[in-house]
């Protein structure tokens, strides 16, 4: 009875042990997937980040996002701009010639394309106005094109219509679908 009673009491201990453990330890599988999920290992992440785009010598645009996500092994490479975006547009003096803000873009850096999504206003120095939901924006030869809905705000009217082409510093613009123009004066053009 003695030698039993010595093996129960060095064994007991350890089971004892062991059930606390794994009743304790539940992992779950989507969890640690996620932790370390290739695709998430690839990103760079950044917060409140302010980017200066230039050419030869001179900033044309300035871009500031409270999310920055990159992925430089997704095919094709991307970057996202989550939460807010603004970039300002300069001239040849550095001075800004227009400002768009959305809430999203993705940004495909190859192809010198940014898809922008969300609550979309640009605005050039003669405060016209631009709201859309979605634009594409190609850098390389500086145009915005948009097949969605858009409404334009200048002093004296507000134009609205499906599918737009205009150049980065919105001061040419061209509705491809117009669906209507309403004059105002200048103190009635609705925000």
């Amino acid at each position: 009875m003695i030698q039993h009673n010595k093996i129960t009491r060095s064994i007991f201990p350890g089971i004892l042990f062991l059930l606390i453990c794994s009743s304790s330890c539940k992992n779950d599988p989507k969890t640690i997937l996620s932790l370390t999920s290739k695709s998430q290992m690839q990103e760079d992440r950044a917060e409140d980040v302010t980017i200066l785009y230039s050419k030869r010598g001179k900033v044309e645009a300035r871009l500031f996002a409270h999310e920055f996500i990159r992925n430089e092994f997704a095919r094709p490479p991307y970057t996202d701009l989550k939460k807010g975006l603004k970039v300002e547009f300069f001239d040849d003096s550095e001075k800004v010639e227009s400002t768009l803000t959305a809430r999203y873009a993705r940004y495909y850096e190859k192809q010198g394309n940014v898809l922008i999504r969300d609550s979309i206003v640009v605005v050039n120095k003669k405060g016209e106005q631009l709201n859309t939901e979605e634009l594409v924006w190609n850098q390389n030869i500086g145009k915005f094109y948009t097949e969605k809905f858009v409404r334009i705000s200048t002093p004296t009217q507000v134009t609205y219509g499906d599918g737009l082409e205009a150049n980065q510093d919105f001061t040419w613009y061209q509705i491809k679908n117009l669906k209507g123009m309403v004059q105002v004066n200048k103190s009635e053009v609705p925000q």
